[in-house]
């Protein structure tokens, strides 16, 4: 019986893809910053870890508890959105500590039992954001392109000990605890220089008539990431993602 560890499990994406695994008869190390095993199915499977991906004391323990593990999903991040010039630094590197230095140091931490097995997955969940310039998400964005461009560097160095590493790009997820999260990091909504882009933005974000990404069609991309072999590199979630990068092929 396979092992997967999944980061960010509170909610969302991370949920889902721990159900996901769960209900296909994986062992599943689900972790968060605060563990909380009444959001998950009850199952003998199933282990609820403390993990801080910024905390690389957390990292090492979450891991030792975990044991020898098959799949790495790296979920754990959170967005901000305002104009790039009103965003404080320090949000930006909150941002980045964990969407960015989070997934390295957790991929870091996972390679030496995956290379030394000649086998093993990461699967770094980012976002189809990353394929088209949007305002007012500018570090966000930035955070996950550079996750993306690691992964893609990452995956050529362990291919030769039998490692795959793969990306899954979800689209606009409303029906996620994500935009709440987000809306905690909002700066210069009330600036007046960027008034009418930002009711605009809104605007489009509240249309209900465009495409969006459902947390389940994000498990099955990792799932397919995950098990599947000659998965692309890059696997798009949504309806919306996968328009985007249709247009960005």
């Amino acid at each position: 019986m396979k092992t997967v560890l999944i980061t960010g499990c509170s909610s969302g994406f991370g949920l889902e893809i721990a159900r996901y695994f769960l209900a296909r008869d994986w062992q599943v190390v689900a972790t968060m910053r605060t563990p909380r095993a009444d959001v998950l199915p009850h199952s003998e499977r199933l282990r609820v870890l403390a993990l801080d991906v910024t905390d690389l004391h957390s990292i090492s323990q979450a891991l030792e508890a975990a044991g020898p593990i098959d799949v790495l999903v790296n979920n754990a991040g959170f967005g901000a959105a305002s104009p790039a010039e009103i965003t404080p630094l320090s949000t930006v590197r909150e941002i980045f500590e964990t969407n960015t230095f989070g997934t390295i140091a957790l991929t870091q931490a996972v390679l030496p039992q995956f290379r030394q097995r000649k086998a093993g997955v990461v699967v770094n969940v980012t976002s189809s954001v990353t394929l088209r310039a949007l305002p007012l998400i500018a570090a966000y964005r930035a955070s996950k392109a550079a996750v993306n461009a690691y992964t893609e560097s990452v995956a050529l160095e362990v291919e030769p000990f039998g490692v795959r590493v793969r990306l899954v790009l979800p689209g606009r997820a409303p029906d996620t605890r994500f935009g709440d999260n987000a809306r905690a990091h909002m700066h210069g909504f009330d600036h007046e220089a960027y008034a009418d882009l930002v009711k605009t933005v809104l605007a489009h974000l509240q249309d209900t008539s465009t495409p969006i990404t459902h947390a389940q069609e994000v498990a099955e991309a990792v799932w397919r990431a995950a098990t599947d072999p000659s998965s692309p590199m890059r696997i798009p979630a949504g309806a919306d993602a996968e328009a985007w990068a249709a247009e960005a092929s």
